[in-house]
């Protein structure tokens, strides 16, 4: 099969059956592929069949050094048999940005690649808790330490299974990290680009090491700025703190949502202020967010117990809270979900 073209516009949804036809227009076999990769992914306009999608092994390497990335997570729904992408317009915004710090344009604007996921995942027979990653890179051999000024990138989208953890209350152990969070003026933070998450592969292996499952990075300043991969909060005394966008963090979509919903859902005040590393020692509970950690509470510190070392009562509403969110059972923010099927 060559690659298919795909329609610039958005198709309407039809709710065919996996007997009927797939996304693709062809015969649905309804059967995961063996090997455990999707039928699919999507290249800068066209379906690829996801063996067929490959790239020069030279390539490889210099492209990476100005690729941009999302992490996006879709929801299943078993009750209403429905697929949620959960802020899929923040996130689109998010990579456009990252793009724009990289100095690279895209040729497609946000509402086309809108419908690449919709297509991709019905493409892909999504019917179930799914990761989704659109990849922004520089093609056709361009070195990725030349200077680039306002070109078009290419864009991939790939999906996979990943169950969300949100129905568990996890604890986690974290250290401080003897590692430094990157600054605006080296790399900047806010782009989500695959170089920043050099910074964070040191911590974490650095953590993994010494017995720890996160690590906690400080900023030049010696205060905290995030996780490695994850932004943190802490409760104290009622109140929820987390560092400020100033402090080295990523502009976290989860990080906004759970403030949207601890300060309205749960009536806590929530404040944004640099934050010290004692503090962590003694809050009542911390805990870490983001798209691929979801929310996740953090039992220790350094191997100083935060609370009684549980997931603690403001984190468990909270992760319920936002389990109904992201499965579209948040009337109030239903805009936050946009349907698959």
């Amino acid at each position: 099969m060559t690659e298919q073209k795909l329609d610039r516009q958005p198709k309407s949804t039809t709710g065919k059956t996996d007997t009927e036809k797939s996304a693709t227009g062809k015969p649905s076999t309804g059967k995961p592929r063996p090997e455990g990769n999707p039928n699919f992914l999507w290249r800068s306009g066209e379906m690829v069949e996801w063996d067929k999608a490959t790239v020069h092994l030279s390539d490889l390497a210099w492209s990476a050094i100005s690729a941009v990335f999302e992490g996006v997570r879709a929801y299943w729904n078993p009750e209403s048999e429905q697929l949620y992408i959960f802020h899929l317009e923040a996130h689109l915004k998010r990579l456009f940005q990252s793009m724009k710090i990289m100095r690279m344009t895209s040729s497609f604007s946000k509402d086309e690649l809108t419908a690449a996921f919709l297509q991709l995942l019905k493409a892909n027979e999504c019917k179930g808790d799914t990761y989704l990653q659109p990849l922004a890179y520089f093609g056709g051999g361009v070195p990725g330490y030349m200077a680039i000024l306002e070109q078009p990138g290419e864009i991939v989208i790939t999906t996979r299974a990943a169950a969300s953890g949100l129905d568990e209350a996890k604890v986690v152990h974290c250290n401080v990290s003897s590692w430094s969070r990157i600054t605006d003026n080296v790399m900047p933070p806010r782009a989500k680009a695959i170089t920043n998450y050099q910074n964070s592969r040191y911590v974490s292996t650095e953590s993994f090491i010494n017995g720890y499952d996160f690590g906690i990075i400080l900023n030049p300043n010696g205060k905290v700025s995030e996780a490695a991969y994850a932004c943190i909060f802490l409760i104290r005394d009622g109140v929820a703190i987390t560092p400020p966008l100033n402090a080295g963090i990523l502009e976290s979509i989860t990080r906004e949502a759970l403030k949207d919903l601890l300060a309205k859902e749960m009536d806590i005040q929530v404040i944004e202020r640099d934050v010290d590393r004692t503090e962590l020692y003694l809050a009542d509970e911390v805990f870490i967010c983001g798209t691929a950690v979801e929310v996740q509470s953090v039992g220790s510190v350094d191997r100083y117990k935060v609370g009684d070392g549980e997931q603690g009562p403001v984190v468990s509403c909270l992760r319920k809270l936002f389990r109904d969110l992201v499965r579209g059972k948040d009337l109030t923010r239903a805009g936050w979900c946009t349907p698959v099927y």
